[in-house]
């Protein structure tokens, strides 16, 4: 595996080749039909490689999550509850594959959405079948080529930068920190959604699947003080970014300690040649304009949701904190049959462990 020195996202048009010896001549007639977890972890994982550049690519490797497979094309994860299928992300496939293999998938079971899709495969999936599209959040990508601390947005990284410093907080990058999930289960009891880690939209912290993740600590006199993972995305067999998908902070020190583990991450990664860092969704940020594949009503409620629903989550703080880093934003969205799909929604949430 190696690490690209050229910016791509899953927003570019760019494509890949395909997968090498995934679909052997010995494999039965049934493996070639598309259906329900066909591949190997080692297929799965040369897919991934080759066609995983959306932020949660490898998050959907999380516990739980099943998988439609299409040998020879690539496969949709999902998780599955009441009879009804959600999609996460984009498909993990070839760009000119993405429609038979959304095809095949709504055809195993119609009563499908699909959650946090980018733009063009969302509009691709109204286009051709249907489905309203939703703009529910943003997702920001930073470029790292040319990327600094300069200008007026990024005082407050600056800022934190500079207080965590004479504070004495250290940051490395290691793999042997034990106390990351005592730190972890008391972060958790601070958060507005209290009972359970939530799944599905955000990969739980424990994954059997870690490989190319980066862990970095910070420590104030010794005391482990915050940690975020980086979960490493892919395109054409190599490494085009990292996402930061898991993040945790005591409460006994919190002056900037997210900035500080963030900028000392991209120093190194701009070291290594990393195009990108993408940040992941703002959930509810939608910004300004509306298309007319959206849902009128469902996204009234999520403006409404971002604007007065921060006692339920912390929506604007997130988009704020995020939007420090100056990257280039792009829409996320869901896509679902009807124009007002509240079942849909709570078992979305259900499944998320948010309700």
């Amino acid at each position: 595996m190696s690490i690209s020195h050229q910016s791509a996202t899953c927003f570019d048009s760019a494509q890949s080749a395909p997968v090498p010896g995934i679909l052997s001549p010995a494999l039965g007639k049934e493996r070639r039909i598309a259906g329900t977890q066909h591949f190997t972890l080692e297929e799965r994982i040369a897919y991934l490689k080759q066609y995983g550049c959306h932020c949660m690519s490898y998050s959907a490797l999380q516990p739980g999550m099943q998988f439609f497979d299409m040998p020879g094309k690539g496969y949709i994860p999902y998780m599955q509850k009441w009879g009804a299928r959600f999609a996460l992300a984009d498909p993990v496939c070839e760009k000119d594959d993405r429609e038979a293999l959304i095809r095949a998938f709504i055809e195993g079971n119609g009563n499908c959405g699909f959650v946090q899709v980018s733009q063009p495969v969302a509009e691709m999936i109204h286009e051709k079948f249907g489905f309203y599209a939703t703009r529910f959040g943003t997702e920001s990508v930073v470029d790292l080529t040319d990327w600094n601390l300069k200008g007026k947005k990024k005082q407050v990284l600056r800022t934190s930068l500079n207080q965590a410093r004479k504070q004495g907080v250290v940051v490395m990058e290691k793999y042997d920190e034990s106390r990351d999930v005592a730190l972890s289960e008391a972060w958790l009891k601070t958060r507005k959604v209290k009972k359970k880690e939530i799944i599905f939209l955000i990969r739980p912290m424990s994954m059997d699947y870690k490989v190319g993740t980066r862990k970095f600590f910070a420590y104030h006199n010794d005391e482990l003080v915050g940690f975020i993972f980086f979960d490493p995305i892919y395109s054409g067999d190599r490494i085009i970014g990292y996402v930061p998908n898991i993040s945790r902070f005591s409460q006994s020190f919190r002056q900037g300690i997210f900035y500080t583990l963030m900028l000392h991450a991209m120093e190194v990664f701009q070291e290594e040649g990393v195009a990108q860092i993408h940040l992941g969704l703002s959930p509810m940020a939608t910004g300004e304009g509306d298309q007319g594949y959206e849902s009128p009503i469902v996204k009234k409620i999520i403006r409404l949701l971002y604007q007065y629903g921060n006692d339920l989550y912390n929506f604007r703080g997130i988009y704020f904190s995020k939007s420090r880093f100056c990257g280039e934003e792009y829409g996320t969205f869901c896509c679902h049959r009807s124009s007002v799909p509240l079942i849909k929604f709570l078992t979305l949430f259900r499944i998320s462990n948010v309700i």
